[in-house]
Order: C-alpha cells, then sequence, then structure tokens
C-alpha cells in the first residue's frame, strides 16, 4: 500500500480550564489529545486517542507537535501524565524544553 498524506486540520479549542488538539479529517474528528490547564503556565496532557482507521499514521505525533508548537509560543509548561504523550517526549528530548 502507498504512503499517502492524508488531507488534514488540526485545531486547537478550549473550555474553561479543558482544551484539546483535534486532529479533522474531511471535518470529522478522527484524533483528540486532551489536555486541562493547572494555572496560567501549566498543561496536564490527559489523554490522547486516535481513530482506529489512522493507526500507525503518526497522528498522535502530529498532534503532540502542534501541542508543543501552543506551549512555547504561551511560555507553558506540561506535565504528560498521558502514556503516549509521555512516551513522545522520551522519544523526542528536543521537546524537553516544554517539560514542567
Amino acid at each position: 500500500m502507498a504512503n499517502t498524506e492524508i488531507k488534514h486540520k488540526i485545531i486547537q479549542g478550549e473550555h474553561g480550564k479543558r482544551g484539546s488538539f483535534d486532529f479533522l479529517v474531511d471535518g470529522v474528528k478522527l484524533g483528540e489529545m486532551a489536555y486541562v490547564m493547572a494555572g496560567e503556565h501549566k498543561l496536564i496532557i490527559e489523554h490522547t486517542e486516535v481513530d482506529d482507521s489512522l493507526g500507525g499514521q503518526g497522528v498522535g505525533k502530529k498532534l503532540q507537535t502542534e501541542l508543543v508548537k501552543y506551549v512555547r509560543e504561551h511560555n507553558i509548561k506540561v506535565l504528560p501524565l498521558c502514556p503516549f504523550a509521555n512516551a513522545m517526549f522520551k522519544k523526542m528530548p528536543e521537546w524537553g524544553d516544554v517539560l514542567a
């Protein structure tokens, strides 16, 4: 099977202290990295979920890449309670500057 790039959009939304980065394909949410703010400058990643149809295609990493960009721009530190996000931080030492 050829490796084709998925046409997608990642959006970030917040509702009070909770928020998420959502992976959309044709307007349908097929992935999410959910977080909660713990104060003004600390974000806790609680959960990452990707639809089975996109498994193994790097969607979780794309979501976390966007989250890292966001926290760097807003001077926010991250506590990755989500096992996936925690593992990704270990694989990506260049993201270590955002860890709480």
